[in-house]
């Protein structure tokens, strides 16, 4: 087995040398079960208390960022992405405030990490729904950084997390990542999808 296709790792109180030394080499990391099946039930709660409110009340931008809207596979109206969820629920909230997840901006050294809690598009969740009514079936290749140029702002280190919340196979179309394109030069972040 390739170091790459090894086991997910397991999160503990610190990270290890060993998931140091991997996330360096390879710009990403997996951590298996990073919240317990109860917590994800209260999250599935949450998001949809969310969006029955924000449907009801017929939001459609939250801090000035567009909501992206679909059909579910009843054809019913659906939010398909949501952003600053961490300001609308106590429990996203914590969940950016916790100890395991601030642990993660480690990875960020030698520069201090944070979560950006009211920057950016807060804490997102991407609804991935494949029926013929669906507007947000996927998300192509991308890199984060170069929206912080047409911002008017410089590139700064940064970290994503992404946690799923349902099971999402490689043959469903979990993330992928190309490894080793953190350390890729600005020319190749800014030209390289296309290559």
């Amino acid at each position: 087995m390739s170091k790459l296709n090894r086991e997910p790792f397991i999160l503990s109180d610190k990270l290890t040398e060993e998931q140091l030394s991997f996330f360096t080499e390879n710009g990403f990391i997996h951590f298996k079960n990073f919240i317990p099946k109860e917590t994800v039930a209260l999250y599935l709660s949450e998001i949809e208390r969310i969006e029955k409110q924000w449907l009801a009340e017929g939001i459609e931008k939250i801090n000035g960022v567009p909501l992206k809207f679909g059909k579910d596979e009843n054809g019913e109206k659906m939010i398909q992405r949501f952003c600053f969820l961490n300001q609308y629920s106590p429990a996203f909230k914590d969940l950016l405030q916790s100890p395991k997840l601030q642990l993660l901006t480690e990875l960020l050294y030698p520069y201090e990490g944070r979560i950006a809690e009211t920057e950016k598009d807060g804490l997102i969740l991407n609804s991935y729904i494949r029926t013929p009514n669906s507007k947000f079936t996927q998300m192509g290749w991308h890199t984060d950084s170069p929206r912080d140029l047409f911002l008017g702002q410089k590139i700064m280190p940064m970290l994503n997390v992404g946690v799923h919340l349902d099971n999402c196979t490689f043959d469903e179309g979990g993330l992928r990542v190309l490894p080793g394109t953190h350390k890729q030069g600005f020319f190749k972040l800014m030209f390289g999808k296309g290559q």
